[in-house]
């Protein structure tokens, strides 16, 4: 008989927003001339901009001509999009990379989740916590994150980020094989330096770590100090994988389209101690299990990088942050502890003061999920609960700036008259 992947068994019974959409579900058929306004799920609402359109139409004209049809792709990407990639992105910082060390991909969220595949089962991980969900669970699905107990998963070290360290992970007390790290941080929105990014590259260097690192927010960063790829650290070619996205930066959620950088000076060893360069091992992979992003997109990304797409997709950028900021402005003075907006479209609120508990001296803060809760049924504005993200999110909740302004401005009003009702 076939015997199923236990490991699967071991994940929570739904993906977190999985379940904020059963919870808002529940409350609408019960409350169904309820407006609900959404500021939880980071999903984009401006239109793709005129040059990714115009682009899209002319492949799918390109492909409706004998002349112009094409069939499979390269899985590693077009080197039309490669090469804007590496004359856009990287070049302008300093960065050196051969067109063979960038894979287009059909959005972060997939390599983030695959690209944990090039190591054995039995290596350690580290993760930044709070963090995105996929980075655990695809670890679970192979048993390398062992048993979860009381919220967290046995063989994961998690590297709290928190108020009371300016949400800056510290370095592992010990070796840690793997370790995922993302900036701007999802869910918190806050930023590191090139001065604390440098310590983890040493670190990686010295301990023969490998880091993931997740920057499909950077476009969103407004502070010139702050690094938007971590290969602007001397020495992180040879221990960083970097994973970008098109999806955020220009509304590519829905046209899927991004890509992830392997250096060929990256490698990890066998058990005989030899070294094996992971950049043809990440190429065998996709040749196998991808057929490679569709040309239309990738004619989209294309045209993101053209004079007039670049100033059109900051337009963008600057609405959504435009939103973050007013969010910011409205939570502290609605005297609301929040962090991150600045340098990322989110927005990480910390739950207000619960009513103390039978024997407390003082009281904790509200639970995640009672605060998201109470902010539904209360304002009819949906946000996430913090705890979805990691242990260290309990007592904080994250909203997004990629509404329309008006419905930024109307749930944010909401929010005040039942902050102050």
């Amino acid at each position: 008989m076939a015997l199923v992947n236990d490991h699967f068994l071991k994940l929570p019974n739904n993906y977190l927003f999985a379940d904020i959409a059963k919870k808002v579900n529940a409350f609408k058929v019960t409350h169904p001339n309820a407006s609900v306004i959404s500021l939880g799920i980071g999903d984009v609402t401006q239109p793709l901009c005129p040059a990714v359109t115009e682009a899209m139409h002319r492949a799918v004209s390109e492909l409706g001509s004998a002349e112009g049809f094409r069939g499979y792709g390269p899985e590693q990407g077009y080197d039309f999009l490669r090469e804007a990639i590496l004359k856009n992105d990287f070049l302008p910082r300093g960065i050196h990379l051969d067109i063979d060390e960038i894979f287009v991909n059909d959005g972060a969220k997939s390599d983030t989740g695959n690209i944990q595949e090039l190591i054995r089962w039995d290596n350690s991980i580290g993760v930044t916590d709070p963090i995105y969900p996929v980075y655990i669970d695809s670890n679970v699905m192979i048993g390398r994150a062992g048993l979860q107990e009381e919220g967290r998963w046995s063989n994961v070290i998690y590297l709290p980020c928190t108020a009371e360290n300016n949400f800056t992970p510290q370095l592992p007390d010990r070796r840690v094989d793997v370790i995922y790290l993302c900036f701007p941080n999802n869910p918190t929105g806050t930023v590191i330096s090139k001065q604390e990014l440098r310590k983890w590259v040493n670190y990686a260097l010295k301990n023969d770590t490998l880091i993931f690192y997740d920057a499909a927010y950077q476009a969103f960063i407004q502070d010139p100090d702050i690094p938007r790829s971590i290969y602007e650290i001397r020495g992180a070619r040879k221990c960083a994988i970097e994973f970008h996205s098109y999806s955020k930066t220009a509304g590519f959620t829905g046209v899927r389209c991004g890509y992830t950088v392997v250096p060929k000076e990256l490698t990890a060893a066998t058990l005989t101690g030899e070294r094996i360069p992971l950049n043809p091992l990440w190429n065998r992979r996709q040749t196998t299990k991808f057929n490679g992003t569709s040309y239309i997109s990738q004619r989209a990304a294309e045209a993101i990088y053209t004079p007039e797409g670049k100033e059109q997709v900051q337009r963008t950028i600057d609405y959504y942050m435009q939103n973050a900021h007013h969010m910011l402005d409205t939570f502290r003075r609605l005297g609301y502890e929040v962090y991150g907006g600045e340098n990322a479209p989110y927005i990480w609120m910390r739950t207000p003061n619960a009513a103390p508990a039978a024997g407390q001296q003082s009281p904790g803060r509200s639970p995640s999920w009672q605060f998201f809760e109470e902010l539904l049924y209360g304002a009819n504005v949906v946000c996430t609960p913090g705890v979805g993200f990691g242990p260290s999110g309990e007592g904080y909740v994250r909203f997004t700036a990629f509404g329309s302004h008006e419905q930024t401005d109307e749930a944010l009003d909401r929010i005040a008259h039942w902050s102050m009702g």
